[in-house]
């Protein structure tokens, strides 16, 4: 039996975006953003980018989701800024909030979600 090889570049975009919305956004944005133009293109895709969620905890609830600020970092300072217009909706929690909020204008952004915000940094943040 032969077997061949099959990269994900060969892939159609349409069978790409069937894979990555089985995914998590964030992950998809972070693993595939600047990869190359192709893929930056399909997750430019408002699938991707209309709503995104910052949860601190990840789907099994024990492990930190962005457990380094190097991910953090790499959403506020390279993605956040490149999707920026195509966001109408963000899930955030206290300890992203800032860093968040500061990377970007979000022109288009109608809905935001406040999760564990504590009262001096909703003051902070909004007055």
């Amino acid at each position: 039996m032969k077997y061949s090889c099959v990269e994900l570049n060969d892939l159609p975009d349409e069978i790409l975006l069937i894979i990555f919305k089985k995914l998590d956004n964030l992950e998809v944005l972070y693993s595939f953003q600047g990869v190359n133009e192709r893929l930056n293109t399909i997750m430019h895709d408002p699938i991707f980018t209309s709503r995104l969620s910052f949860p601190q905890l990840s789907f099994n609830k024990y492990i930190k989701k962005f457990s380094s600020d190097i991910i953090l970092n790499r959403f506020c300072s390279q993605i956040l800024p490149t999707i920026r217009t195509k966001i109408t909706w963000l899930d955030l929690e206290s300890e992203f909030m800032r860093n968040i909020l500061d990377a970007a204008d979000y022109p288009n952004l109608y809905a935001l979600g406040l999760y564990n915000v504590e009262e001096e940094t909703a003051k902070c943040l909004f007055t």
